[in-house]
């Protein structure tokens, strides 16, 4: 890669050990996709869970704050991905105190670090939104889609590792998405109908992704008829990451790189698949195997304050009969809070989370402590993964989930 000369000052240790470190991990990644050089970023966003992190990535942590130089801070605003627990509703999770106590060590090493511990997947939401042609290194994949699609943000995949390193050179690989040769559209699909509801999104997300099915591949989407919400397009594009490992997409007429097909090529390439709602409700149906459910799980990606509203009001006057958890920001939370919903929502007997996301939060050993395996949700990305945790779960509308967590059954 070709180095400027502050970062030949970086690689030879002039700025210190930590960002030494750093760009020669990022050296390391731009050499393996190709990069000619680093551009500069603005922010970046870390996947910052101890269930990704494991004890090893933690001792990282702790050895890069360790180094005596003490010049270890962030040069760029560096926020963090969801956590791995609600430390205030632990119990009610069944996780165990080794699990806090490595949250509690990865929380410590990143303040040391100087990241702001933001534990939100919805950062496009709540904290402050990337905007067109920013170029950012941000880690989580639903953020990713959402920054570079609705955006018109640049940004790739940025593991954990590489994530941090950004923020501590404030540069990432010039590769992928940074360029706008691989921002064209590379697939041409057809939708008939409009999902309506945030699962019917989600669904067709995934169809979608499993359609284009690779990270190099970015699909130009023609026929969506209403311009779609932001918790609609969170969905959507979570479930298509989530799905096809997608990193961009772009709806013709909607979102801002593609205000026409020919745009981003899109009018150069054949229509090689027509996408319908017997699409959508095959896919949803490919999950419905169990009608009796232990908890319902609205997670993945975190709630906006509209969507706790609108749980909040489908919970008044009922009464669950099995658990029902609502995943939010920490920045969505005391709003939640301030207006009723999180109280709405727990005299029915759920409960709201804050600063996590159910599937990185040990899924797997909370079904063995809880004693839950039928999982029903509204997140088409929260489905396709809790397979791989050992669930069955179960996709329906936000309606029909709170029914069942009322019944015990999903209808």
């Amino acid at each position: 890669m070709q180095l400027n000369e502050e970062e030949k000052a970086m690689l030879a240790g002039e700025m210190g050990e930590v960002v030494q470190i750093a760009l020669q991990h990022q050296i390391a990644v731009g050499d393996f996709f190709g990069a000619r050089d680093f551009v500069p970023i603005t922010q970046a966003h870390i996947m910052a869970d101890t269930e990704s992190l494991g004890q090893a990535g933690v001792m990282w942590l702790e050895r890069l704050c360790d180094v005596k130089d003490g010049r270890h801070q962030v040069r760029v605003p560096t926020i963090t991905d969801p956590r791995g627990t609600d430390f205030a509703n632990a119990d009610t999770l069944g996780q165990s105190s080794w699990m806090l106590e490595l949250e509690r060590r990865a929380i410590a090493a990143f303040v040391k670090l100087g990241v702001s511990m933001t534990d939100t997947c919805i950062n496009y939401q709540t904290v402050l939104a990337a905007t067109r042609g920013e170029h950012v290194a941000f880690g989580d994949t639903g953020v990713v889609i959402y920054s570079n699609s609705i955006n018109g943000a640049r940004s790739n995949f940025e593991g954990g590792p590489s994530a941090l390193s950004a923020g501590l050179t404030g540069r990432t690989p010039r590769y992928g998405f940074h360029l706008d040769e691989h921002r064209q559209a590379t697939l041409r699909i057809r939708v008939n109908w409009t999902p309506r509801s945030l699962n019917e999104w989600g669904a067709l997300g995934g169809v979608i992704g499993r359609l284009a099915g690779n990270y190099w591949q970015v699909p130009v989407i023609e026929g969506i008829d209403t311009a779609p919400t932001s918790d609609q397009l969170k969905h959507f594009g979570a479930a298509m990451a989530s799905f096809g490992s997608i990193a961009m997409f772009h709806l013709v007429g909607i979102t801002p790189e593609a205000s026409r097909l020919q745009d981003v090529g899109g009018d150069k390439l054949p229509v090689l698949h027509t996408v319908g709602r017997d699409d959508v409700d095959a896919l949803t149906k490919s999950y419905a195997v169990d009608k009796s459910i232990d908890v319902v799980v609205f997670s993945a990606p975190q709630l906006s304050l509209y969507e706790l509203r609108s749980l909040a009001e489908l919970c008044d006057g009922r009464r669950f009969k099995v658990p029902m958890l609502a995943v939010t920001s920490p920045q969505v939370k005391p709003d939640a809070d301030r207006f009723g919903y999180t109280e709405r929502i727990e005299a029915t007997g759920g409960t709201v989370l804050a600063g996590m996301c159910f599937y990185q939060s040990y899924a797997r050993e909370i079904a063995e402590a809880k004693g839950w395996k039928r999982l029903a949700t509204n997140s088409a990305k929260l489905v396709n993964i809790l397979g791989g945790y050992g669930y069955v779960p179960m996709l329906a509308s936000m309606e029909d989930c709170i029914s069942a967590a009322e019944t015990g059954e999903l209808k």
